[in-house]
């Protein structure tokens, strides 16, 4: 029968998982505080989290959402060309803009379901996209679905992307050049400006995933913002879910092109839109994250604290890697950690290449000084013991 069939399917899918330690489940987590989890039974400090600023937490974006919410209730009804375009988007968006150094801005369901919809909408099968290996799994998927002719350049190699687009720009109509303004699993940062220099030389349009940038780095604004002034990126995507702290994704460009988007992005067109409440959290936490420098200043802090104190490279971002290659490694790792109280997912592939396995952890502006000692020395009693 089929359905014997796809049992027996999954089964052996599944099989194949446990046997290379690479099997997920989903365990419930609730977090009980800015920075803290309740995982298992256990209340573990959590630096596993992408909430960089605790704003999901902040009396003033729970308040914003709270109201909205009250007022126009829990859902949008309809996708934004219908019905769903409530009258929070418009202050959102504008802020965007304003952060990015863009003239417009388009918010969608997600940072996934933006990558998908934006790259299928400017680029097709005549065209050329040159992305960095390590950019995140949706804009890849996004190219896929373009069906462009894909060209990898190694990881923040600028001399070996601008080899590809000498070798293959002149045969194809449009050019895509993209990477993560902020790497989400290693955590370093992409150079912006020499891409964007590299872009102009080959008429190629730069597009950058700031996910992890917005409200962390260049005060804030995110790797755009680089000094002595802004980098002026046509393409910049990110997401409300990590600093931010509520949901969904956007991206700043120019008029026409979000205009366009508005028209050709088919993950915008055909999903509903983001709940109220949900919108007026983004807006709630934008407007902390352009006015506290300080606050957005200090997970970086927090970070380059503790790779100084464990003689790492210097952090770049609030995110740090802590490389164990093997996944039996990084499992033992974790679950030493959760003993210890802290908690930090383990990283395997395919999430990051083969060899690669990580604890990826994050620091946040709501962890104390005192956490982040204590994690540190958590973290070297594992290193000393590898």
């Amino acid at each position: 029968m089929t359905q014997d069939s796809l049992q027996r399917f999954a089964r052996e899918k599944l099989a194949r998982l446990d046997a290379d330690r690479l099997r997920r489940e989903l365990l419930t987590t609730d977090r009980t505080g800015p920075a803290t989890h309740r995982r298992s039974g256990s209340d573990l400090i959590s630096f596993a989290c992408n909430d960089y600023l605790g704003l999901s937490r902040h009396p003033d974006v729970v308040a914003a959402s709270v109201k909205a919410t009250q007022r126009l209730g829990v859902g949008a009804g309809a996708s934004r060309l219908v019905t769903g375009n409530h009258s929070l988007y418009e202050r959102l968006e504008r802020q965007l803009a304003e952060i990015k150094g863009t003239e417009a801005a388009v918010v969608f369901g997600s940072g996934y379901l933006a990558n998908l919809g934006t790259i299928p909408a400017l680029v097709g099968k005549r065209d050329l996209v040159v992305i960095d290996e390590l950019c995140h799994a949706c804009l890849y998927s996004g190219v896929r679905l373009a069906g462009s002719d894909l060209q990898i350049f190694r990881h923040n190699n600028v001399d070996h992307a601008a080899e590809l687009l000498q070798q293959n720009r002149e045969s194809h109509r449009f050019c895509l050049l993209v990477t993560e303004g902020v790497f989400s699993m290693d955590g370093d940062r992409a150079p912006v400006g020499s891409l964007l220099e590299l872009a102009s030389e080959h008429d190629a349009w730069l597009m950058t995933d700031d996910a992890h940038g917005l409200g962390v780095v260049g005060d804030g604004r995110g790797s755009n913002a680089t000094p002595p002034g802004e980098l002026p990126v046509p393409l910049q995507m990110g997401t409300l879910s990590k600093a931010v702290g509520a949901y969904g994704g956007y991206v700043c460009a120019s008029r026409e092109v979000v205009a366009l988007l508005h028209n050709r992005a088919r993950s915008f067109v055909y999903t509903t839109g983001l709940p109220p409440g949900t919108v007026a959290a983004a807006s709630a936490a934008l407007d902390i994250i352009v006015s506290d420098v300080q606050l957005t200043r200090r997970p970086l802090e927090l970070a380059r604290r503790f790779t100084e104190t464990l003689g790492l490279p210097e952090a770049e971002s609030p995110i740090v890697p802590i490389m164990l290659e093997t996944a039996d490694r990084v499992l033992a790792a974790s679950k030493r950690l959760a003993d210890a109280g802290f908690l930090v997912v383990p990283i395997r592939p395919p999430t990051v290449p083969e060899g690669t396995a990580r604890l990826r952890c994050t620091f946040s502006a709501a962890h104390h000084d005192d956490d982040v000692a204590r994690f540190a020395t958590a973290m070297r009693a594992i290193l000393e013991s590898v």
